[in-house]
């Protein structure tokens, strides 16, 4: 479990403790997140835990001393742990950019993967496909769009795809006049009015940047073009997304705004779905079902990943880089709302293009384009 502390990786958890036969956290990894991480090895009792900040190993080696945990820190430590043979199943949720070494290292290792970390597809989606042409790897999606893609698409022919519906909620500003945007702060945009996230996914769900992630992520799990992926704002966030096909017919994929939903549904493959006693959608909450095209003008992220993809090459990692950037400094109130926008376009105008990118070249740009954006923050005032 990649990120066992964050939002999907607590959810998991619960799902786990719901088939405790099934079921077993071999691995529990957090970035910095100690307290919590030392919590979570008392109840679920894994082989092993890392703290990827080496900064707090001693602190959660000292807490966990009188247990058989085994504790270690590091990015190597990750990679050396999700290759053991006890491992059959690798839950990537961490945050960002942090999440692509350690999943290259389990598609190497050929283990089976529910990836929430959507990032790694941005990034580096074309090494990601190279690496699972010779891997037994396969890639549950965790998000819920993209299981309501795998779902609508199960038994159908690829060629018989017209287009992908990728539905998004529009965020807590879906309403607000685009000249109200620059006041907003972090705390208004952390009111997301349908999903309980993070805080980094839910300020990209208040610009809309992570419909744009996942129109790229979308390209290469189900190799569709991005001309061929529709956005489409669906406020009531019930219907998860849609498949049009050739012969005029449409698939959806419907539930309740919960990531249990789609994180059980991911856990449950490929034997099939997992029984719960989880609250049941109703005819009451389909009721009242609206969609809208997106504003790409008070939104010009979606503008930006498309874009980036139509570029291809390392343009979505540079895109990803200073998107991280720009949200932790937004979060720390050094930036205005709409600063985010200019800070991704510039660094995206400035950094340089390459075409057909190796890893090397993709931490390359991921470092050079996080150095950029970070000068480009300080030279805004507020």
């Amino acid at each position: 479990m990649l990120g066992s502390t964050g939002s999907i990786g607590r959810q998991t958890l619960d799902i786990i403790a719901e088939y405790p036969d099934r079921f077993r956290a071999w691995l529990l990894v957090a970035r910095s997140s100690a307290d919590l991480l030392i919590q979570q090895a008392r109840q679920y009792r894994p082989h092993m835990v890392i703290i990827a900040d080496e900064s707090y190993y001693e602190y959660v080696q000292d807490a966990l001393a009188d247990t058989d945990i085994v504790v270690a820190t590091g990015t190597s430590a990750i990679a050396d742990a999700v290759t053991a043979p006890e491992v059959d199943t690798v839950v990537t949720a961490m945050v960002g950019y942090s999440g692509l070494e350690s999943t290259i290292t389990a598609v190497q290792a050929g283990k089976r993967i529910a990836l929430a970390n959507k990032e790694t597809l941005v990034v580096a989606g074309e090494l990601i496909n190279r690496l699972l042409e010779g891997s037994e790897t396969v890639l549950y999606p965790v998000d819920s769009e993209h299981g309501a893609f795998y779902q609508c698409l199960m038994g159908e022919r690829h060629e018989d795809i017209d287009k992908l519906w990728l539905t998004a909620s529009g965020g807590p500003f879906r309403t607000m006049p685009k000249e109200q945007l620059s006041t907003v702060t972090a705390a208004d945009a952390l009111k997301h009015p349908n999903w309980a996230m993070g805080a980094k996914i839910t300020i990209d769900s208040a610009t809309m940047m992570n419909k744009g992630f996942e129109m790229i992520e979308a390209r290469w799990l189900f190799g569709i073009e991005p001309r061929d992926i529709e956005i489409v704002v669906h406020p009531q966030s019930i219907i998860h997304s849609m498949v049009a096909f050739k012969d005029g017919s449409i698939k959806a994929q419907l539930g309740l705004p919960d990531m249990h939903l789609p994180i059980r549904y991911a856990l449950g493959l490929p034997e099939g779905r997992l029984a719960s006693d989880c609250r049941k959608m109703t005819i009451d909450d389909m009721a009242m079902l609206t969609m809208e095209r997106p504003d790409l003008d008070k939104f010009p992220l979606l503008g930006t990943a498309y874009e980036a993809a139509r570029r291809g090459g390392t343009a979505p990692c540079v895109m990803n880089a200073a998107n991280e950037i720009a949200v932790a400094a937004f979060l720390q109130n050094r930036i205005r709302f709409t600063d985010i926008y200019n800070i991704i376009e510039k660094t995206m105008a400035d950094m340089p293009l390459v075409e057909h990118p190796n890893y090397a070249d993709y931490v390359a740009s991921n470092a050079e384009a996080r150095d950029y954006a970070a000068r480009l923050v300080q030279q805004v005032t507020i």
